[in-house]
Parts: C-alpha cells; sequence; structure tokens
C-alpha cells in the first residue's frame, strides 16, 4: 500500500535551550565555583513577550534535577508562557538561604535578559513541588534583600504569581519521636540545626513567619493523603494567607499522596494553567 499526503513546512513553534548558566556560587568549601544552570522552553515568536513560569525541582533539598519535568512543563509552553527550570544548591552543598539566593538569581538573570526570551518581566510566575515548593513559597514571600546576592542585582527577584505542590511551610509541624531521630530530617539539614532543639530559628525561616498583606496570589495544591508532608502544611499556609487578606486558594486533591502521578493529570495542569493565565 501506498500512501501520499502534502505538509506546509513551518518553523518550531518553540526553542528549548538547555544548560544556561545564570550564576556561579562557592563550591568545595569556599576553594572552588559551581556554576548554576537553567533549562528554557520559551517561543520563537519575537513580537511580543510572553509570562514567564520558573519552576523549582523537589528532592528533600537533598537532591535536585532541573530537567526531570520538562515534558510535563511543555504544556505550559503550549499555553502561551515561557518556562523556565533553575538550580539550586542541595542542602550537602549549601545550608539555608543559599537555596532560595540561587533562585532568586535565577529570577533576576530571566529579568535581565528578557528580550533574549521574550519574556515581559512584569509577569513572573513561580512554581515548583515539595522542597521546591518550599522555596516557590519563599520566593514569593521573603523579600528582604539578604536573600539577593550574586549578579544582576539591579534587576528584581520579585514574583506575581505562586503555585506551590505540596509544600513544608512549618518545620515545626513534622512529628519526630525524638531529637536525634530529627536531625537527620530534610529540615534540619537544610537549616544545618536540629529543628526540634531550635523550634524558634525553625520558624523564621519558614513561609508561613513570611506572610503579609503584599504577597501575590496563590494556588497552593496538596494532596489530602500526603504520608510525607502532612496536608495540614499547605492548610496552615492557605489560612495564614487569607487571615492576611490576600488572594489564596488551597487546591486539594482527594486521595492523592506526595508527588503521587495525581498531580500530572489533565484536570490539575487545566487548573494550573487557569491561574497563572488569570493572575500573571
Amino acid at each position: 500500500m501506498r500512501r501520499r499526503i502534502q505538509v506546509e513546512a513551518e518553523k518550531p513553534q518553540f526553542c528549548v535551550t538547555t544548560g544556561i548558566t545564570f550564576a556561579q556560587a562557592d563550591a568545595w568549601f569556599g576553594n572552588t565555583v559551581q556554576d548554576l544552570k537553567l533549562d528554557l522552553i520559551y517561543p520563537r515568536d519575537n513580537t511580543r513577550k510572553y509570562p514567564c513560569v520558573v519552576w523549582i525541582c523537589g528532592g528533600a533539598w537533598i537532591q535536585m534535577d532541573r530537567s526531570a519535568h520538562l515534558a510535563y512543563l511543555s504544556v505550559l509552553a503550549q499555553q502561551g508562557f515561557v518556562v523556565a527550570s533553575v538550580e539550586y544548591r542541595t542542602s550537602n552543598e549549601a545550608k539555608f538561604p543559599a537555596p532560595l539566593q540561587d533562585v532568586k538569581a535565577g529570577i533576576r538573570y530571566l529579568r535581565a535578559h528578557a528580550d533574549r526570551f521574550n519574556i515581559d518581566p512584569d509577569r513572573i510566575g513561580v512554581m515548583g513541588e515539595s522542597a521546591g515548593g518550599y522555596l516557590t513559597c519563599m520566593a514569593a514571600l521573603a523579600t528582604d534583600p539578604v536573600y539577593d546576592v550574586g549578579e544582576n542585582l539591579e534587576y528584581s527577584s520579585a514574583v506575581q504569581a505562586a503555585c506551590p505542590w505540596y509544600p513544608p511551610t512549618d518545620f515545626r509541624g513534622f512529628q519526630y519521636s525524638d531529637p536525634e531521630q530529627c536531625a537527620a530530617s530534610p529540615e534540619s539539614l537544610l537549616m544545618g540545626k536540629n529543628v526540634m532543639r531550635h523550634p524558634e530559628e525553625a520558624l523564621a525561616c519558614c513561609p508561613v513567619s513570611f506572610v503579609t498583606k503584599a504577597a501575590p496570589p496563590f494556588l497552593i495544591i496538596h494532596g489530602e493523603d500526603d504520608h510525607t508532608v502532612p496536608f495540614g502544611q499547605g492548610e496552615e499556609l492557605h489560612d495564614e494567607l487569607e487571615k492576611a487578606g490576600c488572594d489564596v486558594t488551597l487546591l486539594s486533591i482527594e486521595d492523592a499522596d506526595h508527588a503521587d502521578l495525581h498531580f500530572f493529570q489533565k484536570e490539575v495542569w487545566n487548573e494550573i494553567c487557569a491561574f497563572f493565565r488569570a493572575k500573571l
């Protein structure tokens, strides 16, 4: 059997660029320098500027892979967004606030190179899962200049919308049998201090401590059956934002555990796309 079709040749709609160095950070006890990289999906159309969504990968602040979800993130690109996935140092490389400083450096880089990537610098949102959800919250809420270090400091790291997935929001809410068990927890490793022995310091680096009425719009997505980051963590942040008079929605997913396939279904991504279209 023979078949013949005629197609019109068109240029690809998107550019995918991986491994862009957006900042450098101290490594190996301050004796070497580490390149921090980001991946980008952006429209080839340079006749207009597009809103940008910055993705932050999870991994308990112990490991991360900025390219892990590029296939899913392409859904946002198809809906008219530039998508950037940023790298940050993990807790074995640097303690808090280093990962937050890295994320903010990535946001400033995107603003500094907005023309190159067809980004509207006034419409940048942030989204991430688990540890990346925590960093999403902090990128949106922590506005103290101490968190902006490095290059492109003439540009803002502020974001206009935030969508954290199952985020840790109050480290004191994680239950451990004793301080010895807590010492090995992801939260303690991020801080470099035992959360149970230093509860006030733990709270001081949690999203619930940074809520003000100036917070950007939030869509918090959390599974009701999360056995890793309890659903109450998302609820607590939602309630604090609501109490402050902020624009916030808690999207709870029935029967969903931590980072399971529920979050990658069409219904959830429709909610995400609708949120960023409305708020950016």
